[in-house]
C-alpha cells in the first residue's frame, strides 16, 4: 500500500467510525443452513473459515448494520417455503442471542443507531422471495412481527402474483404483466406495515408498477447498474432516475456476473457502478449490497466482508466527497427506513387487508381450499352440527 493509499484508507476508516456501513444483503444464514443444517450449536462464528462472513471479518470490515437474508429456494414454492423461511428467521435470532457482544437484533432506524453506538452490528432480516409468504397477507404480517423489515418481491421465479427478472431475458413468460391485483395488495399492505419493498430480482415492469403505487421509498437490496453490466438483474438508467425521484435506494451488488458480466471482476469494476449511479441519479440513492455468501464469485480486492473499507478508499481516491460517501455508507438507507416508518405511522388507523388471493390463482396439489367456502367444499354436516351448539351458547 502506497502512502497515498494509506491516506485514503485512513479517511475511509474515519468515515466508517462516524456513519454506520449498512449492507443490504448477506446470505450467511443460508450458508448456516447449507453447511450445518442450522445447527448453530455446532458452529463458531468467531472461527468459521468456509464463508465470506464471520465475526472477525465483520469487525475488520466495520460492518455497522446488516440485513441478513432469510432465503429459501424457488424449489420450495408450493411446498415448505413458509416452514423453511421461519427456520431462517429463527437462525438470525439465535445468531444474535449466541453472540450478544457482536450482534444486536434490530427492527428500526433507531435500533441501527443504537447498535452503532454500542459498537455492535445491527442485525435486521430481509426475506428474499415472495414465494416465502405463500400468497398470504397473514404470513406477511406474521413475518413483520418476527422482525422482517424487507421482502424481495420475487427471487428467480414467477410467483402467483408477480413476475421475476427472467421474464426480461425471454427465458420465462410473463404471467401477470408485472404485478397481479393481489400483488398490488401486497405492496399496499407492506406500506401499511412499514416493510420495505425490495425490487431486486423482479422484472422491469414490476419495478415501475411498484414505483408507481408505493407510498414509501423502495429499495434494491443487492442490484447494480445495467448500463455498466448489461445483465437483467441490474437496474436500467430510467429506473435509477425514478428511484431518485421517489427517494429510494439501490444497494450495489458485488457478484462478478452482475459487476463485469464475466467470471472475474475487480474492486475498480464495482466502483464503476457507484460512479455511474451517482452520475445518473445522484449519491442520494446509493448503498452497499454485497451479496456475500450468496454468490460464488466476488471481485479481486473484495474477497470477503473484511475488505469493504478498500472500496470506500477507492471511492475517495476517485474524488467522492465525505458527504456523498456517508450517504452511501448508511445515511441513505436510514432515510429510506425512517420514511417507511413514517408512512406506516400515517396509515396506523387503516385496517389490515384480509382479502385473500383468489383460489384459482393459487390452486395446486399442496394447497387445500379451506377458507374459500364459495369456491370449495363447505364444512360437513357433522362439523356444522358440532359448531351450532357452541354458537348458540355465545348468544346473549
Amino acid at each position: 500500500m502506497t502512502l497515498g493509499e494509506d491516506v485514503y484508507m485512513a479517511r475511509a476508516l474515519k468515515l466508517m467510525s462516524e456513519t454506520p456501513l449498512i449492507d443490504g444483503h448477506n446470505d450467511l444464514p443460508w450458508q448456516l443452513r447449507e453447511q450445518f443444517n442450522n445447527q448453530l450449536n455446532n458452529v463458531d462464528l468467531n472461527t468459521l473459515a468456509t464463508t465470506h462472513t464471520n465475526i472477525p471479518k465483520i469487525k475488520t470490515g466495520r460492518l455497522g448494520a446488516q440485513f441478513w437474508s432469510a432465503y429459501v429456494p424457488c424449489e420450495s414454492q408450493y411446498k415448505d417455503a413458509v416452514r423453511q423461511t421461519l427456520e431462517q428467521i429463527d437462525v438470525v435470532h439465535r445468531m444474535c442471542q449466541k453472540y450478544p457482544n457482536a450482534f444486536m437484533f434490530a427492527t428500526s432506524s433507531q435500533d441501527i443507531m443504537e447498535a452503532f453506538k454500542r459498537n455492535k452490528t445491527a442485525s435486521l432480516i430481509g426475506v428474499e422471495g415472495g414465494h416465502s409468504i405463500d400468497s398470504s397477507l397473514g404470513i406477511l404480517r406474521t413475518f413483520y412481527q418476527l422482525g422482517v423489515r424487507y421482502l424481495t418481491l420475487t427471487h428467480s421465479c414467477n410467483i402467483p402474483w408477480a413476475d421475476n427478472w427472467l421474464v426480461d431475458t425471454g427465458s420465462e413468460p410473463s404471467q401477470h404483466n408485472g404485478l397481479s391485483p393481489f400483488g398490488k395488495q401486497v405492496i399496499a399492505e407492506m406500506n401499511r406495515l412499514g416493510m420495505l419493498i425490495d425490487l431486486a430480482h423482479v422484472s422491469v415492469q414490476v419495478m415501475n408498477q411498484a414505483l408507481d403505487m408505493s407510498k414509501a421509498p423502495v429499495i434494491f437490496s443487492h442490484s447494480s447498474a445495467f448500463a455498466v453490466c448489461q445483465h437483467k438483474r441490474n437496474v436500467p438508467d430510467e429506473v435509477l432516475k425514478r428511484v431518485n425521484e421517489t427517494k429510494g435506494i439501490v444497494m450495489v451488488n458485488f457478484y462478478n456476473d452482475y459487476v463485469s458480466c464475466s467470471p472475474t471482476a475487480t474492486i475498480a469494476d464495482v466502483a464503476d457502478h457507484f460512479d455511474h449511479i451517482r452520475k445518473v441519479a445522484g449519491a442520494g440513492i446509493i448503498g452497499f449490497g454485497g451479496d456475500y455468501d450468496g454468490v460464488e464469485r466476488v471481485p479481486e480486492g473484495l474477497e470477503d466482508v473484511s475488505k469493504v473499507p478498500s472500496l470506500v478508499a477507492e471511492l475517495l481516491r476517485r474524488g467522492w466527497s465525505d458527504q456523498d460517501l456517508k450517504a452511501a455508507l448508511g445515511n441513505n438507507l436510514l432515510r429510506v427506513l425512517k420514511r417507511a416508518e413514517e408512512v406506516r405511522d400515517s396509515l396506523s388507523k387503516q385496517s389490515p387487508d384480509d382479502v385473500p388471493i383468489p383460489l384459482d390463482e393459487v390452486k395446486n396439489p399442496c394447497r387445500t381450499n379451506d377458507g374459500y367456502p364459495n369456491d370449495g367444499a363447505s364444512p360437513s354436516l357433522s362439523v356444522a352440527a358440532l359448531l351450532l351448539p357452541l354458537a348458540l351458547q355465545t348468544v346473549v
